[in-house]
């Protein structure tokens, strides 16, 4: 264990020197994947040095502790060997081989599913929850599509987060959500279920999904809906098409078409990075747990049940009582619940192998 600390700790060196390296500061895209992999491996290496230190002072304490004194050292001995175990199982934890993208931003979707108008309520505080969440945490945020519906709520909603352990926090919430509750239409009050998919996906750049003009086809169009002045004047909608997979990503939020062929580009790429991510997981036999679904009502990962103000998330059987702190942007309960469970999964695999 020293050993493979000691050599962590000496990579982060290196790793903060290749940073001041001019020739790297120059590189913007390099320097931007460097700093993110530095920010993701500092806990770890944090926690190296902390185990590293407590070690050398317990085997200054044992060694102490074989003079004529030796008594007198117990209490620091049992003291120093606890902080050491607790140490030890930080340790294992964060030097688990890591997702490479969990220093990623994240482009979030949030859709409507089955369910009418209700679906599209219940999808737009799901949206809403999770921009919350992005502020509690100091991410930006950038929104990148939103369709309104009439009735309130959305019928899609994409957003961009950005900002440190974005993606690492989220990805665990892609899939299908569940509502459980009384419509304000509902005169007999009877209980309504509604469902919305969440689809959370790493950020790429241009140097992680090279896009060949000769793939594209680009078409633009009249807006529609909320949007000032240039709504149906100007040809400022796009639509993007790539010809390969046939993934078609349109925008129309921006005012102008340049603006909203940059966001449908950029999450065509991180449509294209996760397709890519599930193939290479699909080819290790290893398929990524929480696939977005269709969303059925019989698929989903989470119930918000708000009669019994309850929510509960169905793969790692968690639930909590206060919905309305949740849905108001208090998520870290959930994901670090999520993130424990994962954790000790790939512990329990990593000693049974």
């Amino acid at each position: 264990m020293r050993d493979r600390l000691q050599d962590l700790l000496t990579r982060r060196a290196e790793v903060e020197a290749r940073l001041a390296d001019p020739a790297v500061q120059a590189d913007r895209a390099a320097y931007a994947r460097l700093a993110r992999d530095h920010a993701a491996a500092e806990p770890a290496a944090a926690a190296a040095a902390a185990w590293l230190a407590v070690d050398d002072d317990l085997a200054a304490a044992r060694e102490l502790a074989a003079g004529p004194d030796g008594p007198a050292f117990a209490a620091e001995i049992t003291e120093l060997a606890a902080r050491r175990d607790a140490l030890t199982e930080r340790v294992r934890r964060l030097l688990l081989p890591r997702d490479p993208d969990d220093g990623r931003d994240v482009i979030l979707e949030v859709r409507a599913g089955t369910g009418g108008d209700e679906a599209g309520l219940f999808a737009g505080e799901l949206y809403a929850m999770y921009l919350a969440y992005a502020h509690r945490r100091g991410w930006t945020v950038r929104e990148l599509a939103v369709a309104p519906q009439d009735v309130g709520g959305v019928r899609e909603a994409i957003a961009e987060l950005a900002g440190p352990g974005a993606f690492a926090a989220l990805k665990h919430e892609s899939g299908v959500h569940r509502v459980q509750r009384v419509p304000a239409t509902e005169s007999q009050g009877r209980i309504h279920t509604s469902t919305a998919s969440v689809a959370v996906l790493p950020a790429a750049e241009e140097v992680d999904v090279a896009l060949d003009p000769a793939d594209l086809r680009i078409d633009v169009f009249r807006s529609s809906g909320p949007g000032g002045q240039s709504v149906n004047t100007t040809d400022s909608a796009v639509r993007v098409t790539h010809l390969p997979t046939g993934v078609v990503v349109s925008c129309q939020d921006q005012k102008s078409q340049h603006q909203n062929r940059d966001q449908a580009l950029r999450i065509l790429r991180a449509r294209l990075l996760e397709a890519a991510r599930r193939e290479a997981a699909a080819a290790r036999a290893d398929a990524r747990r929480g696939q977005i679904g269709t969303g059925d009502r019989s698929e989903r990962i989470r119930t918000y049940n708000l009669p019994q103000s309850r929510i509960t998330d169905h793969r790692i059987g968690l639930s909590l009582h206060d919905p309305t702190r949740v849905l108001a942007g208090d998520l870290d309960p959930l994901v670090d619940a999520l993130r424990t469970a994962e954790e000790d999964a790939r512990l329990a695999a990593a000693d049974d192998a």
